[in-house]
């Protein structure tokens, strides 16, 4: 069994890694809506991936950036939800790859005491690890909503899996883990 900084830097690589790779899906996705589409829901109790790209930049500056890398929190979630103006699609991708350079940043000096002490995130008391392990899942959760909305408007193939097609895909350089 690895010791406890091996444990550390191996979860870290990983977490970065799904960042990135998330933040990837999401950037194909809007790259396929026009910008009617990146903003549009059927109803008020449905997000637009507009909104929803807002709130993961959110999520991730008050859980990552701020949560584990002590930076202020200044999150104002409800304002992610609320907005009906369109906003431009560079400019909502770029709030999102900030957030992700930032959380990138922070999870690049985190150490095994980092992971195991708690802090106080929303109304919660988490540990890092707690912490880290929640962006990777809610931001896993959002890009499969954020496919499954372009799938559902385009009718596309997003080729997300592609290098399980034994021809080759769009994705054979991205391989997981």
């Amino acid at each position: 069994m690895p010791n406890r900084d091996a444990f550390t830097q191996e979860f870290i690589r990983i977490s970065r890694r799904q960042l990135r790779e998330r933040f990837r899906r999401i950037e194909l996705c809007v790259g396929k809506l026009s910008d009617e589409q990146l903003w549009a829901r059927n109803h008020e109790n449905e997000n637009a991936v507009g909104n929803l790209i807002l709130h993961l930049a959110g999520n991730i500056r008050q859980w990552l950036v701020s949560g584990v890398g002590g930076v202020p929190d200044t999150r104002d979630r409800d304002a992610e939800f609320a907005r009906r103006e369109p906003l431009d699609r560079n400019e909502a991708l770029s709030l999102l790859r900030q957030a992700i350079d930032d959380a990138d940043r922070a999870l690049a000096t985190v150490s095994a005491d980092d992971l195991a002490s708690e802090r106080k995130i929303q109304a919660f008391t988490v540990t890092g690890l707690h912490a880290i392990y929640h962006v990777g899942e809610h931001l896993a959760e959002h890009t499969g909503q954020i496919i499954w909305v372009t799938k559902r408007l385009t009718g596309e193939d997003l080729k997300i899996y592609g290098y399980l097609d034994q021809s080759g895909g769009s994705d054979r350089d991205n391989l997981m883990p």
